[in-house]
C-alpha cells in the first residue's frame, strides 16, 4: 500500500520542485516517490509542468542594473506553491518612499508581464511581483542566504553592469548602503573646531557582494577602504573627497 503525506508534506516537496530541483534531488532528500510528486503536480495543475522558458536579456538594460543591486542586497525570490511562477520581493524600509517608487518601477518595468504590487510589513514595505521569468533573470537565487553561498554574475550581467555601473551600485547602496556625515575636530591657530565630511557606507555579510561592489568601484575610479568592526570585514567605506563628490553626482543619499 503506498504511504500517505499529508498536507505540508506535499507542500514542502512541491516548493522544493518550484525552486528549479529534479523530481529526483527532491525524492532523495525527502524520501518520496517521483511518481508521488508527479502525480501531485497533475492534481494541482491542469496541464504538464514545463519550465519557465527562457528569455534573454531584459531590455531595459538601466532598469535592471538597479534593480540587481536591490535585489543583491534585500531581496528574494521564492516558488509559488503550485509550481506556476515565482515571486520576488525586495524589502525597503518605509524612511525612503522615494527608494519604494523607484524599486516597484524598476520591477514592473523588468518583470515581462508588468506587474508589481506593494505589501506592508512592520516597519518596511515589500514590493512584489509574479513571473516565471525571475530565476533566469537573477540566476543568483538559490537555496539558503546569499551569503552562505557562492555569488557571481552571469556573462550577460555582467556586460549590463559594465555599461550601467552606476545603476548598479545605486541599487546596491539603495538596498545595503547609506550616506552619512561624520566629524572630527581639529587645532586651528590654536583653537579647536568641529570638522563634518560625508562619507557612504555600504555593509553587506556576503563577501562575494562585496566584491562585486568593489570591483565596480575600481572601475569608475572610485577609492574605498575596508572598514571593520568588531572583528567583521562587512562594512566598505568611500570617504576621499573626490571620490565622494563622484557618488553624490551619481547616487546620493536615500530619500
Amino acid at each position: 500500500m503506498a504511504p500517505m503525506y499529508d498536507l505540508s508534506t506535499r507542500k514542502r516537496a512541491l516548493a522544493l520542485v518550484a525552486q528549479g530541483r529534479s523530481l529526483n534531488a527532491v525524492s532523495r532528500e525527502t524520501g518520496i516517490s517521483r511518481a508521488a510528486i508527479r502525480s501531485w503536480q497533475v492534481r494541482i495543475e491542469p496541464r504538464p509542468r514545463m519550465a519557465p522558458p527562457e528569455t534573454g536579456p531584459p531590455a531595459d538594460e538601466c532598469a535592471y542594473a538597479y534593480l540587481l543591486g536591490l535585489y543583491l542586497g534585500d531581496g528574494c525570490i521564492s516558488g509559488h506553491p503550485r509550481g506556476t511562477g515565482y515571486y520576488l520581493r525586495i524589502a525597503c524600509a518605509n524612511s525612503w518612499p522615494g527608494l519604494i517608487e523607484a524599486c516597484e518601477i524598476a520591477m514592473r518595468t523588468i518583470n515581462p508581464t508588468g506587474c508589481a504590487s506593494r505589501t506592508q510589513a512592520q516597519g518596511y514595505v515589500s514590493v512584489v511581483s509574479y513571473s516565471r521569468h525571475w530565476p533566469h533573470l537573477f540566476p543568483q537565487h538559490g537555496p539558503g542566504k546569499k551569503h552562505e553561498r557562492r555569488i557571481a554574475l552571469e556573462p550577460w550581467q555582467q556586460v549590463i553592469v559594465d555599461a550601467h555601473p552606476w545603476e548598479f551600485v545605486r541599487g546596491l547602496i539603495h538596498s545595503d548602503g547609506c550616506r552619512i556625515t561624520n566629524w572630527t575636530t581639529r587645532l586651528v591657530a590654536g583653537e579647536r573646531k568641529r570638522y563634518e565630511y560625508p562619507r557612504y557606507f555600504f555593509t553587506n555579510v556576503s563577501e562575494d557582494i562585496r566584491r562585486l561592489y568593489t570591483d565596480t568601484l575600481d572601475k569608475l575610479g572610485v577609492e574605498w577602504t575596508h572598514c571593520t568592526r568588531h572583528g567583521n570585514p562587512y562594512n566598505i567605506s568611500v570617504a576621499r573627497k573626490a571620490s565622494v563628490a563622484l557618488m553624490d553626482a551619481h547616487v546620493g543619499p536615500k530619500y
